[in-house]
């Protein structure tokens, strides 16, 4: 899996064009960030990504994560995206039983 790091300089619109990028290869890739507003930044790309996979009928799923990174021999405590992409299917809504629920 294709792992992009996101500083808080990250321009949002070029992270989600790289996320797109990778997602059009395999169908999921990871964002780390380290600090708040590297945080923000991988947060708005994954929404702009988001809307602009939804039109190609491509879903997004986050999962959020902690991560170790190493910097300068010195260890840091980062947030992970990992984001997974699916097609979007028509589901028919189906009728739940009184032993089901």
């Amino acid at each position: 899996m294709e792992i992009l790091k996101v500083s808080s300089k990250s321009n949002p619109n070029k992270v989600a064009g790289a996320i797109a990028g990778v997602l059009s290869k395999d169908n999921q890739v990871e964002l780390q960030a380290i600090g708040a507003g590297a945080v923000n930044q991988a947060v708005k790309a994954s929404a702009i990504a988001s809307r602009f996979l939804k039109e190609r009928g491509v879903e997004i799923y986050l999962i959020p994560g902690f991560v170790e990174i190493s910097i300068n021999d010195e260890t840091r405590t980062g947030i992970t995206l990992k984001i997974v992409a699916g097609k979007r299917e028509e589901v028919e809504p189906q009728e739940v039983t009184e032993s089901e629920a």
